[in-house]
């Protein structure tokens, strides 16, 4: 769902959230009943929960430069091995 700014020239702007895609040219005022123009704004992701936009955020950022970690987070040591041709595999 997106949200989408319209302005009446009686009434001023109102927003209606509609599916991304289906809003028209022109939607009729809700208080008035006059057409109004849609406006083109920037998106609104300051309404968005902290959480979900701190989480866009890091999934943007490990896009570009990502996390380099030398365990596995949260998970038990690595067993080692006492067969001797385990000794020659590579590590990571």
């Amino acid at each position: 769902m997106a949200t989408y700014e319209y302005r009446c020239r009686q009434d001023g702007s109102f927003d209606v959230t509609l599916p991304i895609g289906t809003a028209g040219p022109s939607m009729r005022c809700p208080r008035c009943g006059v057409p109004a123009g849609r406006m083109f704004t920037a998106p609104r992701l300051g309404r968005m929960p902290t959480a979900l936009r701190e989480a866009v955020d890091r999934a943007e950022g490990s896009a570009e430069r990502p996390d380099v970690v030398g365990r596995v987070p949260g998970g038990r040591p690595a067993r080692r091995s006492s067969n001797p041709a385990h000794a020659r595999l590579p590590r990571w």
